[in-house]
């Protein structure tokens, strides 16, 4: 393969003539292409075979000790002002970045091939799908984006006619973590990635493109880069809704993405779209409408079994490779919380009894296509997106946020996103309820100012037709005694159902000082073991919690300084003074 494209050809001779490649592939997104990288992987030793009667087709990475998740502190946004990257990102000037890139991108690649990976992010006849070319050498990430991205000749041609793609550079160099950087120039569409082997850090099409520097062409453009899953609830009498939602993480983003009707809900179908980003645009007629850019999963295995997530689970059992996971007697991989088997060799290759600390790795993962997802969506291919109905924020409060609520509008909407936080956990932090702001679940991914996003946020007011609603949740409110009040996992389609019917003005709700809750029996809690005070409790506002939580907001935003939208001051002033003289 080889292209018309000047600026892409001309682009790849100037890389190889700084990297100094021994050959150069181009991929072309076949079968046999991924066939080849593996065999050429398990060769090499980068990858080794797992279980085939068991696990047909499943591989194993195992990466540096030192390179298994994403490096947010190395990771830059580099703009010409520091102003427009905003205190949410960590800044380089664009001219000192290149010079540190240059200097390490230096013969980097002797002795290795260089792929070049023509990707699109979206379906590919789709007018919101964007395009990009990752050039690396690393076959690892050459398979994966395989099956993360519609990536091949298809991504090449759109390229050649449409002319304009973003520009990834990636090398695992030599894996040195005082030489790993991930710097993004949005104002020259370009990502550049230093030293790191990792999914988060290497497969520039998902965080690096999809987010940083989508949500900068989204702003540019007009239209939004979230990190959103989308999901299609259809209920027994075949109507079909579409729901966007945002969740940080250990809040139950995947689950919802893949949920599984409860038995009491007969009838009742969910699909998945998306898993983790979605790119909102506004249609001809003023509808915001949502593409998964993405064609695949690459998801944290941990924790992931027949109960939690079935869905997930069923779809790693073939074809699939998986990072740092541990391995048993029988070569079948293994985490924690599988619920099956025992582990013999951990993460690091090691015997897992001798081992100190988990068998595999936290932040372990499994890459795997979306068509293997048991409840996937053919529409993830439509290339006119799905109409987003709701907007769900959420985040992990122990007593403050209501199972759910509802935005009195769409920049009320915007508030209640820019004040999403959540409540760490003594697994992750060994302190536990430690809020942090993470607005729009965008923290490490948004690629501008976040004053500035949130008034993008905002503009959809002056631009759109019809709206989605905009509502909250919160899974995770607990008694004294530190229970959950909500069972959570598949009975969340009861908090959906009453999105949906809200959505569509079959029920009322109650005002007040946050927006609208549900009354009490709206929420279907037939089959429950929930008590009328435990619901009461979970729909519960506690003006005085909130009044402190509203000031947390305004110290927050006054890191962005007279940048903040008036508009979004505003929005909180209302709420303060609703919860201040008791109006709902």
């Amino acid at each position: 393969m080889s292209t018309s494209n000047e600026a892409l050809r001309t682009w790849i001779e100037e890389v190889a003539q700084l990297t100094k490649p021994e050959t150069i592939h181009w991929c072309d997104g076949t079968d046999e292409e991924y066939d080849q990288l593996i065999q050429q992987m398990l060769g090499s030793g980068d990858l080794l075979p797992l279980n085939e009667d068991t696990y047909p087709n499943c591989y194993l990475h195992r990466s540096d000790p030192t390179d298994v998740a994403r490096v947010e502190h190395l990771t830059f946004v580099c703009t010409q002002q520091q102003a427009a990257a905003g205190p949410n990102n960590n800044w380089m000037a664009p001219q000192a970045a290149h010079a540190k890139m240059d200097e390490l991108f230096a013969g980097a690649m002797e002795g290795r091939t260089l792929y070049v990976i023509p990707y699109c992010m979206g379906p590919i006849d789709s007018p919101y799908a964007r395009c990009g070319v990752e050039l690396t050498d690393s076959p690892y990430v050459a398979a994966n984006m395989k099956l993360m991205t519609r990536m091949g000749k298809a991504a090449l041609a759109r390229i050649e006619r449409e002319g304009k793609f973003v520009r990834g550079l990636h090398s695992t160099g030599d894996l040195n973590p005082d030489r790993r950087f991930v710097m993004h120039f949005p104002e020259e569409l370009l990502i550049q990635s230093f030293g790191s082997g990792y999914g988060g850090n290497a497969l520039l099409g998902k965080k690096c493109h999809a987010l940083r520097i989508a949500s900068y062409q989204a702003q540019q453009e007009g239209w939004l880069a979230e990190h959103m899953l989308i999901v299609e609830v259809e209920n027994p009498q075949g109507e079909k809704h579409y729901l966007a939602a945002a969740f940080p993480s250990a809040c139950g983003k995947t689950n919802l993405a893949m949920l599984i009707p409860p038995q009491s809900h007969a009838g009742w179908k969910v699909r998945t779209i998306g898993d983790d980003i979605a790119w909102l645009h506004l249609d001809d007629e003023g509808q915001l409408r949502a593409i998964n850019p993405e064609s695949g999963y690459f998801g944290v295995v941990p924790g992931t079994n027949q109960k939690t997530n079935r869905n997930a689970y069923d779809m790693i059992q073939r074809d699939a490779i998986f990072t740092n996971v541990a391995v048993t007697k029988n070569n079948e991989p293994w985490w924690e919380d599988k619920k099956e088997g025992q582990p013999d060799i951990d993460w690091k290759g090691r015997s897992a009894t001798d081992a100190n600390g988990p068998a595999a790795h936290p932040n372990s993962r499994f890459t795997v296509a979306a068509t293997q997802n048991p409840c996937y969506s053919e529409l993830a291919e439509d290339p006119a997106g799905v109409p987003i109905s709701a907007i769900i924020f959420g985040g992990r409060r122990r007593e403050l946020a209501p199972l759910v609520y509802e935005a009195r509008d769409w920049a009320h909407g915007v508030l209640i996103g820019a004040s999403v936080a959540s409540e760490t956990t003594a697994a992750a932090t060994g302190q536990v309820g430690v809020t942090r702001r993470d607005p729009m679940a965008m923290k490490p991914f948004c690629g501008y100012n976040f004053a500035d996003y949130w008034n993008h946020w905002l503009s959809f007011s002056d631009r759109a037709g019809r709206l989605p609603r905009v509502f909250h949740v919160n899974w995770f409110r607990q008694n004294q005694d530190g229970d959950f009040l909500w069972p959570g996992f598949g009975e969340n389609l009861r908090v959906l159902r009453w999105i949906i019917d809200r959505c569509e003005d079959r029920v009322d709700a109650r005002s007040t000082p946050i927006g609208y809750l549900p009354q009490p029996a709206d929420i279907d809690t037939d089959g429950l073991d929930l008590d009328g005070e435990t619901l009461e409790s979970l729909l519960s506002v506690d003006r005085d919690a909130w009044q402190a939580e509203m000031a947390e907001v305004e110290a927050y935003f006054g890191e962005f300084e007279d940048r903040v939208p008036a508009e979004l001051k505003a929005q909180r002033d209302k709420v303060v003074a609703a919860l201040a003289d008791g109006r709902g």
